[in-house]
């Protein structure tokens, strides 16, 4: 078992979990689009931002992705992480002003409009849970990551009908903002 600080509360988690598995564990609330406890850790959507205030790398880092270690001090409500978490808030919002979710996220933390003009609107905010469920649950890999940047976005190899798509609709289930839907043939 590892202890580690966690807003003043100090917890023990059994080696190699990570920040947002102990907080969930321990009741402790952090926000995310990305996570599914039954998928690989992405670090995508960056609202699990917390902040190392000693025992590791100081500074804001993604919970889902960093492992709890001996001694480690983790404050996931502090002013840096508040404001932090605000502007990945408004960068959603601003590329996703009619996803439910992130509406229920912004009103949360307060954000009432976004003062980001993306100049593209896109459901999507590729959190990667599809391709991660696709690949690691249902174990046919139909759908992937293309492009970098700006130009990245969630496809089937070469942009065709995918071969291997069973047409489960867990890439649809899993999707926070909806962006991906099911055609009825």
């Amino acid at each position: 078992m590892i202890k580690f600080i966690i807003n003043d509360r100090e917890l023990e988690v059994e080696n190699g979990k990570t920040i947002l598995e102990a907080a969930f564990a321990s009741g402790i609330k952090i926000p995310t689009l990305c996570y599914n406890k039954e998928l690989s850790p992405y670090g995508a959507c960056r609202l699990c931002l917390v902040e190392i205030a000693g025992g590791g790398r100081i500074g804001l880092h993604a919970a889902c992705l960093y492992k709890v270690t001996e001694g480690l001090i983790v404050k996931t409500d502090t002013e840096r992480v508040k404001k932090a978490r605000k502007i990945v808030i408004e960068l959603l919002l601003a590329g996703n002003p009619d996803s439910e979710k992130i509406k229920l996220i912004a009103e949360e933390y307060g954000v009432n409009k976004t003062r980001i003009n993306l100049g593209t609107r896109t459901d999507c905010i590729l959190c990667g849970l599809c391709v991660r469920v696709c690949a690691e649950v249902v174990g046919m890999s139909a759908i992937s990551f293309a492009g970098r940047g700006t130009r990245k976005k969630v496809q089937t190899p070469f942009d065709k009908i995918s071969d291997t798509c069973i047409g489960c609709g867990a890439c649809a289930y899993i999707c926070p903002t909806k962006a991906i839907k099911i055609e009825q043939v």
